[in-house]
């Protein structure tokens, strides 16, 4: 991190909300409403995939919430990474732990899917985390560190430019516990440290990460000027417009 004004990356991700494709755009609107431009804050919702279409011609960045490995075939419920950029996303969240939890993809699986997603070109936010933080603490480093690796083999040095990891401690993913800033440091530094080991310490030096697990606008400042991250990946937040307004907002001062 420098002291030089960094852009900010709000990943805004809806999952499995709303009900309705006219709820989806009235949030979608609302949010266009209280989210100014901002020159130093990217934005991206990431809405359910069927929503995409809709929301493409309306502008601003959109993203997927998952692709699959492959483009095309016969693979019933999947997306295809250039299925999803031919409905206007043009970043892909994967390996995010709700589907690692119940869908079971695993290190392999989301690598894969890494990979689709650079060559059709998507920027990707590759979702990484601990599911405790119980017992030895090289244990749960270790944890990421494989989510990591793994989920970076066979992606270039140049390929990196469009990847961001969000930093997702699992425990605190859809609860009312998030991180707090002081530990999340630790994991970003982590994070970069073994980037510096799969490419160099330059790259590392300025390699993204994000930080999501119940960010909201009352711990967005904490972690934004002390977490060592360079944006959030929000949840629950994100389908309240005046809530996300507020984390935009809060963003800007950085």
């Amino acid at each position: 991190m420098t002291s030089q004004k960094r852009k900010i990356l709000l990943v805004a991700n809806w999952k499995c909300n709303p009900a309705t494709l006219p709820e989806a755009q009235r949030l979608f609107a609302a949010i266009k409403k209280t989210v100014p431009r901002y020159n130093n804050i990217d934005v991206v919702i990431c809405p359910p995939a069927v929503f995409l279409s809709r929301f493409s011609a309306v502008g601003g960045k959109l993203g997927v919430q998952d692709v699959f490995w492959e483009n095309t075939g016969a693979y019933t419920g999947a997306i295809g990474s250039r299925m999803a950029r031919s409905v206007g996303a043009s970043y892909a969240i994967i390996g995010h732990s709700e589907r690692r939890e119940h869908m079971g993809e695993t290190n392999e699986m989301v690598q894969a899917k890494v990979k689709a997603a650079l060559a059709a070109g998507l920027r990707v936010v590759l979702c990484v985390g601990e599911k405790s933080r119980d017992g030895d603490a090289a244990a749960y480093a270790g944890f990421v560190k494989e989510e990591v690796s793994v989920g970076l083999r066979g992606v270039t040095k140049q390929s990196l430019g469009n990847v961001i990891i969000a930093y997702e401690p699992i425990w605190a993913v859809g609860s009312d516990e998030a991180d707090t800033p002081e530990r999340t440091l630790e994991m970003a530094l982590y994070i970069r440290k073994t980037i510096a080991d799969l490419y160099d310490r330059t790259v590392a030096q300025t390699f993204p990460v994000l930080y999501g697990g119940s960010a909201n606008a009352g711990n967005a400042r904490a972690f934004l000027r002390d977490g060592g991250v360079d944006g959030l990946l929000v949840g629950r937040a994100s389908l309240q417009a005046k809530e996300f307004g507020k984390i935009v907002q809060i963003a800007n001062e950085f």
